[in-house]
């Protein structure tokens, strides 16, 4: 990457100064991390293994889970680092990776979940057909797209954001944010903030729609079922999701309405922080704790393991006889 100016090391103000709130945000954000990675690494290694969860809804929840487990790895990690050593400085390559990697691995996320909600309705609204309309071919397709959306929305603006040149090398964030990060340039960034702002207004606007188009059809598919026992079943299926969405959505459009008041900038980050934190704690709980096949999945998992653990265990005591 090619810097054009002096300034090749950041500083990144961070959420507080307070000694003692550094050390609860450190334990908050560890014991998050820890429960992100448990939980979604958990969801990947059992939709892999596990015969019954090869169906195309597993095969995005996983995708999923990885996208997670990405998207909160490329920021946390070095916010605690930066707590725990005092070491608040980061390089100008650092930098404009983690402004890549968050906003590309963001853009995926949100194509993935409208990509999730039309598995939705297809399984919902043409379930005989299920199975010949989300084939293989069509997942690794939906899902590609999905990442190529993601590259496509960050391609652009992270091309204009490396020939900016940067006066003051104090960025008012936890992390390498596009924002705060255009706020300290001198180069003129009107006409990039307008790139980001477009970008970020067209992914929203797309997949929402697509997700608002998926759940409207589900909704009136579901209402017609002539039993109450479907619609609750039909209706639980969804649920998750929606309440997924609901949350990454409406995290999202707050932060972009709020960014332009300088008074909101601690709330910001305090949302940011709690997106990139506390959502990929919720997730997987969300999608399996209402879920029987993986929670069976992960209870037949526990067994084959304790079962394995045994024998060795026996077979051991039995070489050393």
């Amino acid at each position: 990457m090619r810097n054009h100016t002096a300034i090749t090391v950041f500083i990144l103000r961070g959420l507080t100064d307070d000694p003692q709130l550094q050390v609860l945000l450190f334990i908050f954000l560890f014991l998050n991390y820890f429960l992100s990675l448990t939980g979604n690494l958990t969801i990947i290694i059992l939709t892999l293994v596990d015969p019954h969860l090869k169906t195309p809804m597993y095969f995005f929840l996983r995708n999923f889970s990885f996208l997670e487990v990405s998207l909160t790895t490329s920021c946390i990690p070095r916010y605690l680092y930066s707590l725990s050593t005092g070491d608040k400085m980061v390089s100008y390559n650092a930098c404009a990776t983690q402004v890549f990697f968050v906003i590309f691995l963001g853009a995926a996320e949100f194509f993935l979940l409208a990509t999730m909600s039309y598995d939705r309705y297809v399984a919902i609204c043409k379930p005989l057909h299920y199975t010949t309309i989300m084939n293989s071919k069509v997942s690794n397709q939906l899902l590609l797209s999905s990442w190529l959306a993601g590259l496509m929305i960050i391609l652009p603006p992270l091309g204009m954001g490396l020939e900016l040149e940067f006066c003051d090398p104090i960025i008012d964030h936890f992390s390498c944010d596009a924002f705060p990060m255009l706020e300290i340039s001198c180069t003129d960034t009107q006409l990039i903030e307008g790139v980001v702002l477009i970008d970020a207004i067209l992914t929203l606007i797309i997949t929402l729609f697509l997700v608002v188009l998926s759940y409207a059809s589900i909704l009136r598919t579901i209402l017609r079922f002539p039993s109450a026992q479907q619609r609750k079943k039909a209706f639980s299926t969804c649920s998750s999701h929606i309440i997924v969405v609901s949350i990454s959505y409406g995290s999202c459009i707050f932060m972009y309405i709020k960014s332009s008041t300088n008074e909101m900038v601690a709330l910001n980050k305090v949302v940011s922080v709690l997106m990139a934190s506390v959502a990929p704690v919720m997730n997987p709980f969300m999608y399996t704790a209402r879920n029987k096949q993986v929670i069976q999945a992960f209870k037949d998992s526990i067994k084959k393991y304790c079962s394995f653990h045994k024998e060795v265990i026996y077979y051991g005591a039995l070489d050393t006889k």
